[in-house]
């Protein structure tokens, strides 16, 4: 079967802040009219519903997706919901992607939400429960200090120093100053990010992604109805995903084989054979500053070990030859677990239109990358998006 060109045709975003007035049903209405109101499409012509949002205990709201259905439009359309941990912000476009591809609809709309502040005394709590049973959760693990021992390991094997990890929340947040949404765009230096508190060796809170709530979304179309919606449509033109084993403590943490794998497959269907040259603009997941440079790495897009090295040199700086995380990401936009990953998706949106405002990258990008990853370091999940001229 010859699979359907698909584009997106509008997109979406709320605030993201660390305790929304709105409820989850109302910040998934927002993303989703703002982004239907972006293409002039009513509600009436959108097919199928494709919904992303983390664990019930979130919101401790039972059947979370069908409590949330209506609010994203599903109401009597066919709905999905699906969540693969940080993952599921480009996880969904692809299954949305798969909906338009295959013939079975000619539109879509795609969202995804969080409402992260409701889960007391701290989302971590909910996490706990992602852990082996046995082997794990009687330690009382956390994100936090898995991900530390990621980041010392990554540290160690290739001789890195703090700093210049420190030197992606700097860039990071400043980049988010620029951004409608963002929680936590701030100017910082590197002895900033240096001095702020431990939270698990040789994580400083600095380095890390702020609780959030807030929610993202996006229109989909096959080619015959995006050419009657815009003259200026996205198109996805690759997609990847892998899942490694959860047993994260029999992998080398030094690298994300996972993403690699993810970023081959979705490489392959673009066509890109030197990602290095081709993708213009880039958006990795960077949940935690170390994050940023690991996937880069798994991405081709850096050699092992060398993405501290060009963050450094100002390559993936705004107006660097590749841009990262132009938006400002997760550490300065924010990290509503599955709405964090579709915020990039709507950055390249706007970023390949060209209506990026004050985030606009230089040399009119062609080709972005949006990437993002989940659960015990194991998902890779990979969007490739190109302008439409």
């Amino acid at each position: 079967m010859k699979l359907r060109k698909v584009a997106v045709v509008g997109a979406g975003i709320t605030k993201f802040v660390r305790r929304a007035q709105e409820t989850a049903k109302e910040l998934s209405y927002h993303a989703t009219k703002m982004a239907l109101d972006s293409c002039n499409m009513p509600l009436e012509e959108i097919d199928s519903v494709v919904h992303g949002t983390a664990p019930d205990a979130f919101d401790g709201v039972h059947m979370k997706g069908e409590y949330l259905s209506e609010a994203s439009g599903g109401w009597r359309k066919p709905f999905m919901r699906s969540y693969v941990g940080g993952g599921t912000g480009v996880f969904a476009p692809i299954n949305g992607w798969y909906l338009v591809a295959s013939g079975m609809y000619d539109t879509c709309v795609v969202v995804c939400e969080e409402k992260m502040s409701s889960c007391q005394p701290h989302p971590q709590g909910a996490f706990l429960t992602i852990f082996d049973h046995t082997t794990e959760r009687p330690l009382g693990p956390n994100l936090l200090w898995i991900f530390a021992l990621e980041m010392n390991r990554y540290m160690q094997v290739h001789k890195i120093p703090r700093e210049q990890i420190a030197l992606v929340s700097v860039k990071n947040k400043r980049n988010a100053l620029d951004h409608p949404s963002a929680q936590l765009g701030a100017e910082l230096t590197v002895e900033d990010v240096m001095n702020s508190e431990i939270m698990a060796w040789p994580v400083t809170r600095l380095m890390v992604s702020p609780t959030s709530d807030g929610a993202a979304a996006v229109v989909l179309a096959s080619e015959e109805v995006a050419k009657k919606i815009t003259d200026n449509p996205v198109w996805i033109s690759g997609v990847g995903w892998n899942l490694d084993t959860a047993y994260w403590t029999n992998r080398d943490l030094y690298y994300p084989e996972y993403v690699e794998k993810a970023a081959r497959m979705a490489y392959k269907m673009a066509g890109i054979k030197n990602p290095r040259e081709e993708i213009n603009v880039v958006e990795p997941y960077d949940p935690f500053a170390y994050k940023e440079l690991h996937h880069l790495e798994g991405l081709l897009l850096a050699d092992k070990g060398q993405a501290p090295r060009i963050t450094a040199e100002g390559i993936t700086a705004r107006d660097g030859k590749m841009p990262s995380c132009p938006s400002g990401g997760l550490l300065g936009v924010g990290n509503p677990i599955a709405a964090a990953g579709m915020m990039k998706i709507c950055e390249l949106f706007w970023q390949l239109r060209g209506e990026a405002g004050k985030r606009q990258v230089k040399n009119s990008p062609r080709t972005g990358l949006a990437q993002a990853w989940g659960d015990l370091m194991q998902v890779g999940t990979v969007v490739i998006m190109q302008r439409g001229d």
